[in-house]
């Protein structure tokens, strides 16, 4: 579980965010940090028992990711993140870039999974394989209980543009335009606090698993 700490320091920290500040609470920080890597941990144990692609033995302190930004190219100069990120499931092996990914910032945690903006030779196989199976994809977004959870696929950013050798009147095209194939399904903190919260996260990424067996296999 998240713990209330946690939360309260990424508050705090959103208030102060300087280096300053900063070293004078990393105390707060090693501890916040501490209780995301454990959620991690057990987070991953879930995950097995729905995705048998993970990989069990993964370090959950290799998937909490750094809370300091890079500021170098940005005109944001705050130096932290006001979350914490877990990434690094990979779920298929095929790609590191196919799996789940949670944030954990107060009023503003959320869980999920698929492939975000994928790399150019990937999305081309991606929409040959919608164009050649769609009624697999469809199967799995238009579920009701996959669109309660996280809402209208199709709605993710689209190119304005029509894709080359695609039939700009063919009955999926709002697929074949899509940047990414992800889906995210937000978590109050309340839920994030609660007990089994690493298996509630894992039962709603559950439902993104078959999605990422779709991409997979569209571009082995």
């Amino acid at each position: 579980m998240i713990r209330s700490a946690t939360l309260d320091f990424l508050k705090d920290l959103v208030k102060n965010n300087n280096r300053e500040w900063f070293q004078e609470h990393k105390p707060r920080f090693e501890e916040a940090k501490e209780n995301v890597t454990a959620f991690a941990g057990e987070l991953i144990k879930e995950l097995k028992k729905i995705d048998p692609t993970i990989n069990a033995d993964i370090d959950p302190k290799k998937c909490v990711m750094r809370i300091y930004r890079d500021i170098r190219f940005s005109l944001n100069k705050t130096p932290y993140k006001n979350n914490f990120g877990i990434s690094k499931l990979p779920s298929g092996g095929k790609s590191d870039e196919i799996g789940y990914y949670v944030q954990i910032q107060p009023g503003n945690s959320f869980a999920g999974g698929g492939y975000w903006m994928p790399q150019a030779e990937h999305l081309k196989a991606i929409r040959q394989e919608i164009d050649y199976n769609a009624d697999d994809l469809k199967k799995i977004i238009d579920a009701p209980h996959f669109k309660k959870l996280f809402g209208e696929f199709r709605s993710q950013e689209q190119l304005k543009s029509m894709p080359r050798g695609y039939d700009p009147e063919g009955d999926n095209i709002d697929l074949i335009k899509l940047k990414s194939f992800a889906a995210i399904h937000q978590f109050t903190d309340a839920e994030m606090m609660k007990a089994d919260s690493p298996k509630l996260v894992a039962e709603v990424l559950s439902n993104i698993y078959p999605l990422t067996v779709f991409l997979n296999n569209a571009i082995t």
